[in-house]
């Protein structure tokens, strides 16, 4: 019998990626052209070119051993320092290797925080609506996760009811901006309020409370809206980074954390962080790919291909009756189910061949989510399917 643990993990599965494989089945039925799959944010934008020939030059003029071989846990240390050299030009911030762990993707990054952070019963806080993986991830190491409601009107964290919910137990809090599911960027206004919360709480209750920050949509950003670098407002930020995104690249599970020098306990964390990333079996992130990310890691791919998406979605969305607040960021647009029950709704959707997650998944029912990183066809065929239902549920 396995643990009772994963029986409900197999139980509560990632709606997600029951929505992704329901498309795969349909496409085989309907043919992929018939079906309209919103469900996972795969970018459908290619990687960057030069992604192809720093593969090919690493794999034809480096040793073996430079790239297929064992190094320390925390990644090559060359590609560490060209990592912080890059963010310090970017974000003027004065990082070195000292200051960065490769990870496998974020959510490899994630685990690795909070192995290292959590002991049972630890809080972390969090804003809803938020990633659902990030439940899995603090039940992990025995923490429990603290959901803060929803600001529907515009979707930055509800700070009046976080300040409330911060204990003498909170060891961290999780943000995401720009933000899966809304595409809301955190403005600069939030990130110094909480900073401001949180120095409060730590000295209220003479504990440290570390603000992890899950970014794989930093470069996803439309019409020059800033994201703020939380590392600059709060001392002991973590910042928890993906190539994912920013470089098509999702399924090389690529990233890596930034540990301030200035974060409480800095070197039994960044230690910490080291053996966390062994002993959770991950050893180290992928080699090939660490030396991949250091050629190629300011580069960015076109997000004018998201924008397009975008705004074709948001205005005709607009046009056919539904609410949604504009995405800032990331490829997803969060939209008011116009029904109550957004799973119902979802569900009348894939009766059109359009694969949508609800918003209860992210702890925010009444809403549903759309991962636009499609082709830009697909928007336009689905179009006429989200009329439909709009005329179909306003004759309930």
């Amino acid at each position: 019998m396995i643990a009772k643990d994963m029986k409900n993990s197999i139980k509560n599965g990632s709606i997600i990626r029951a929505m992704f494989e329901e498309g795969k089945k349909r496409a085989r039925i309907y043919g992929a052209e018939n079906v309209f799959d919103f469900s996972l944010g795969n970018p459908n934008v290619e990687p960057p070119e030069q992604i192809k020939q720093a593969i090919i030059d690493i794999v034809s003029s480096e040793k073996p051993m430079n790239i297929h071989g064992y190094m320390m846990n925390s990644g090559y240390e060359d590609v560490r320092e060209d990592i912080a050299k890059s963010i310090n030009r970017k974000f003027k911030t004065d990082f070195t290797s000292r200051n960065i762990i490769m990870t496998v993707g974020a959510g490899g990054g994630a685990n690795v925080v909070f192995k290292t952070l959590l002991d049972p019963d630890d809080e972390v806080i969090t804003f809803a609506p938020f990633f659902g993986e990030y439940r899995g991830y603090v039940a992990n190491f025995g923490g429990k996760l603290v959901v803060v409601s929803p600001n529907t009107v515009d979707f930055q964290p509800n700070l009046i009811e976080f300040r409330d919910k911060v204990t003498p137990r909170t060891k961290a809090v999780i943000i995401n901006s720009p933000n899966n599911p809304t595409g809301v960027v955190y403005s600069e206004k939030t990130i110094i309020e909480l900073s401001e919360i949180l120095r409060e709480k730590q000295k209220e209750f003479g504990t440290e409370i570390y603000l992890v920050s899950d970014e794989p949509y930093r470069e996803l950003a439309y019409e020059n809206v800033e994201v703020p670098y939380p590392t600059k407002y709060f001392e002991n930020t973590i910042v928890v980074y993906s190539f994912s995104k920013s470089l098509s690249l999702p399924g090389e599970r690529i990233g890596y954390l930034v540990i301030p020098t200035e974060a409480a306990d800095y070197e039994n964390v960044f230690a910490g962080a080291g053996i966390a990333t062994r002993i959770l079996g991950f050893v180290n992130a992928p080699s090939l790919f660490q030396r991949v990310a250091a050629r190629c890691v300011d580069l960015e791919v076109d997000v004018e291909v998201y924008n397009r998406n975008r705004e074709l979605l948001y205005d005709s969305l607009k046009s056919y009756g539904y609410e949604c607040i504009k995405p800032e960021g990331a490829f997803y647009m969060f939209v008011k189910s116009p029904i109550a029950d957004d799973s119902r709704f979802c569900d009348m959707a894939k009766e059109k061949n359009i694969l949508i997650v609800p918003g209860t998944y992210f702890s925010c029912p009444g809403y549903f989510r759309i991962a636009y990183c499609v082709a830009y066809d697909t928007i336009r065929n689905a179009l006429p399917g989200f009329k439909a239902l709009m005329d179909e549920v306003s004759g309930i």
